[in-house]
């Protein structure tokens, strides 16, 4: 019951949703005899592309399926979340994405440099063999273990990834599977559980004096820039004996004082910027609202939705001037043949 509250959080409004909890019991038992009885098999998943920040497949699935993912994270997270460093932020709770980024700007005041660092389109990167080999090190129940199994082979076929690593022949890239669909509550868990010995190797072996990571975002800190280049080199091959691979344009050191892009900020040691890239985006969405507000095509709670949303970030930076020159004058208003 608890997994279906948690899935459904924020999406009462949808049809698969409200036809789920129409039935509750009745599909909570059902699904119950399948897991029970081993017959439980994912439904097909939906898939999408979004283009910001970076072009995305996401994979939505089945309201079902997102009740068992939720139920069999309450399993594991009591079980790995004792396992996770301090400064791995990404979907845990009391972290996120503003606590991230504090704890980044902190690490700013004190050192000089910053390496950061993004995984190579990483959910269509994970191994699922060694996904799950690190899961059964700590997980030992044959029943959760074939729910786990289910779960990632069911994944739907993600961007192509054709990488080779040392000790592979020919056909092994084509034989391995892997990918994860983004989207799944199960994916942002094993997303963690997957990075947690490279979270470990950084912090207890290589003894950084600053890190932080969101999801397959990174960043060390330091006074010495070619301790960093060094660095740099080492979680490079470790990360490829995850069968991952460091971002070629995305994994560069700089000086803090310069500010740096980091999880929708440009984040110096004692302010915060929105990105102009970003900006851009946020006024080209801003006149397409306008327009289709005119017209309407939109609704003024869906624009007030998104505007909060957009807020809601700003407000983490030092943005309220920024705030008011672009929403100062903001107007929406019908036409007259939209009126009528």
């Amino acid at each position: 019951m608890y997994a279906a509250q948690q899935a459904g959080r924020g999406k009462r409004g949808l049809a698969n949703v409200a036809r789920f909890r129409f039935d509750l019991e009745r599909q909570l038992c059902r699904i119950q005899d399948e897991l029970l009885e081993k017959t439980y098999a994912p439904g097909p998943y939906h898939t999408f592309e979004i283009c910001e920040p970076k072009r995305r497949l996401i994979s939505a699935a089945p309201f079902r399926d997102r009740v068992v993912h939720h139920a069999l994270c309450n399993i594991l997270e009591p079980i790995f979340e004792p396992t996770f460093v301090c400064d791995s932020y990404a979907c845990r709770k009391g972290k996120g994405t503003h606590a991230c980024v504090d704890r980044f700007q902190s690490f700013a005041r004190r050192h000089r440099y910053v390496l950061k660092c993004d995984v190579r389109k990483f959910f269509p990167s994970v191994d699922h063999s060694l996904l799950k080999s690190i899961l059964t090190r700590k997980i030992k129940d044959t029943d959760v273990l074939w729910l786990i199994d289910r779960i990632i082979d069911s994944s739907n076929p993600q961007d192509p990834v054709l990488r080779w690593y040392p000790g592979d022949d020919l056909l092994t890239p084509s034989e391995r599977r892997r990918g994860m669909p983004i989207g799944n509550q199960t994916s942002q868990f094993f997303a963690n559980v997957f990075l947690n010995p490279f979270d470990h190797f950084v912090t207890e072996t290589l003894r950084v004096p600053g890190y932080v990571r969101y999801c397959d975002d990174f960043a060390i800190f330091s006074d010495d820039k070619a301790w960093l280049n060094h660095i740099r080199e080492q979680c490079r091959h470790f990360l490829r004996g995850l069968r991952l691979t460091l971002h070629p344009d995305k994994s560069a050191i700089s000086r803090v004082n310069d500010g740096c892009r980091f999880l929708g900020y440009r984040v110096f040691p004692d302010h915060r910027r929105l990105p102009r890239p970003h900006l851009v985006k946020f006024r080209r969405r801003l006149v397409a609202m306008q327009r289709g507000f005119a017209t309407g095509e939109i609704d003024f709670g869906s624009i007030r939705r998104r505007l909060v949303s957009w807020i809601g970030h700003a407000l983490h930076a030092n943005t309220a001037q920024l705030r008011a020159d672009i929403l100062g004058d903001t107007i929406f208003a019908r036409t007259a043949a939209a009126s009528r």
